[in-house]
């Protein structure tokens, strides 16, 4: 059911940590030549950490858990690799298709591995306008015990939203050296997070103590606020602005954020291109910290 890169297998021997790394960001989150730049420097951070990279896709049907350099270049330069959620898996492996997985799929993919901690960039939330609209990111994170590092969510969602049905879902949330819940491009989203932890011995405390006292059938979620975040100013005139475009458009639902993302992209200067590496890389960095910590 999974093949492991052959370096994935020789941390999995020697019980060295290890880090998952989702492919979505590489496939079809920033631009080519650039995309498989950043993939491959991300790993690096890892392996300079301490840690182990272990990137998911799915190649031609077969879960990967682990790429090695030929595996990384086909997801970040084959336009035929699509995106691939938790209820999509089954689907892809039967159809032999090529697939990059949403955070959704790699939380799951990851915990059947047996990795305890995930670098992502930013989490799905709920969107805009519409409540009963919202990612499998979060149900994901309600039912997948592991440890998730990541920016907040995109502030083009619905931020506050997003937190309530975190916390109906009962899935913690603590703030990386702050107390403020990040917007993904900008540091602060304007929430405040009740959980504040200053390293990454703190987090694998919380893990532990969660085995411990039979709390730790869900995620933990991380968040870790980009340092330089995009000029305010630049952030709020594309926001307003994609809004109103979607709406003369007529997009709507599911449609909304991919288009508002892509107009951020497309309109920021190369701001918001910035901000995504920015992100994946510090995240992946603290990621391989709370891994070396767990001794996972």
């Amino acid at each position: 059911m999974i093949k492991y890169s052959r370096e994935v297998i020789a941390a999995q021997e020697s019980g060295l940590p290890i880090v998952a790394l989702e492919s979505t960001i590489i496939s079809h989150g920033l631009p080519r030549p650039r995309n498989l730049e950043v993939a491959h420097e991300v790993e690096s951070i890892v392996r300079d950490a301490g840690a182990t990279p272990a990137t998911i896709a799915l190649i031609d049907g077969i879960i990967h858990v682990g790429l090695e350099s030929d595996e990384l270049d086909r997801i970040a330069n084959d336009s035929n690799v699509v995106k691939a959620s938790t209820r999509d898996l089954a689907i892809i492996q039967a159809t032999q298709q090529s697939a990059a997985t949403t955070v959704a799929a790699t939380a799951h993919i990851a915990h059947l591995a047996g990795i305890s901690v995930f670098a992502t960039g930013g989490l799905g939330g709920v969107h805009r306008g519409h409540s009963y609209d919202e990612s499998a990111d979060l149900l994901a994170l309600a039912r997948i015990p592991i440890v998730i590092v990541c920016a907040g969510v995109k502030s083009i969602l619905d931020v506050p939203g997003t937190l309530e049905r975190l916390e109906t879902l009962a899935v913690p949330v603590l703030g990386y050296q702050t107390n403020r819940f990040p917007g993904f491009y900008l540091t602060d989203s304007g929430y405040e997070i009740e959980h504040r932890v200053d390293s990454a011995t703190d987090i694998a405390t919380i893990w532990n103590n969660r085995h411990d006292i039979k709390t730790d059938q869900c995620a933990i979620v991380v968040t870790n606020p980009v340092i330089h975040e995009m000029d305010r100013a630049l952030h709020d005139a594309l926001l307003n602005s994609g809004l109103e475009a979607a709406e003369k458009a007529g997009i709507t639902g599911k449609a909304v954020t991919p288009f508002l993302l892509e107009h951020f992209h497309s309109s920021s200067h190369g701001e918001s291109l910035r901000v995504n590496i920015d992100i994946i890389k510090s995240n992946s960095l603290l990621a391989a910290n709370i891994a070396i910590a767990l001794g996972a």
